[in-house]
């Protein structure tokens, strides 16, 4: 693999599902490398029908998790991930409350919604459909994604070895059971994921990930956050 309101219920739901969908997969092979979620350049959109005038659109941020994952092979390829229900937001502070009241994800009790892949389907090796399990306020359903690895090589500005995927899911929020205002809030959330992942060690691995093989980047040519005008702020 080369370089090369209740809408919120079906939003988190898919955006979960999306998260882990960047790399989920059956059975984990010894030597599947192990990456971990970046929360900082990970984000989960969804948007559902608001009473036919338009799709309410909220953001998740902040996932973390687990995946195994082999750039030059699907096979092995397992994702686990978890969403902070906190970081809702729908862009409005009295409509985040709602929706993370009681009546609707109820943060207090259920605070992280989770993801965890059952099989991965190879389309190619940039593409991929990914099946899982995503629960959201103790229910579970199935959730298959769409997706597609859009780069993995050493990130420049943080030295370590990145891996970026996009993934997009169709949910029903029915099947979480979130059914209220059907005459208002559409059935249907689509989800949009974006996500980078950093290499920790493969299985076994002693080497520290600077050494690792498939790296062209050499980690005294790169650039420290003050000497690159385009550095990451993040890093700054």
């Amino acid at each position: 693999m080369r370089s090369p309101a209740r809408p919120c219920v079906i939003h988190c739901t898919a955006l979960l599902a999306g998260l882990l969908a960047s790399a989920a997969a059956p059975a984990a092979r010894a030597d599947v490398e192990e990456w971990r979620l970046d929360p900082t350049h990970s984000r989960i959109v969804f948007d559902v029908e608001h009473a036919g005038f338009s799709y309410s659109m909220a953001t998740l941020s902040k996932p973390t998790g687990r995946l195994l994952f082999d750039p030059e092979s699907w096979e092995g390829a397992s994702v686990e991930a978890e969403i902070p229900m906190a970081s809702l937001d729908f862009g409005d502070e009295d409509w985040n409350d709602t929706m993370k009241g009681r009546g609707w994800f109820d943060i207090e009790r259920f605070p992280v919604a989770r993801f965890v892949s059952t099989l991965i389907e190879p389309i190619d090796e940039d593409e991929a459909r990914v099946h899982g399990t995503l629960t959201v306020r103790d229910v579970s359903a199935p959730v298959t994604l769409d997706l597609r690895v859009n780069d993995v090589r050493r990130n420049p500005l943080t030295l370590r070895r990145t891996a970026g995927f996009s993934a997009t899911a169709t949910l029903d929020r029915r099947d979480f059971g979130m059914d209220r205002s059907a005459n208002l809030i559409g059935q249907t959330v689509r989800v949009r994921l974006e996500i980078e992942a950093v290499r920790g060690r493969a299985r076994g691995q002693t080497a520290p990930d600077d050494d690792a093989a498939g790296d062209e980047a050499n980690v005294s040519d790169a650039p420290t956050a003050e000497e690159n005008d385009d550095a990451d702020p993040q890093l700054r």
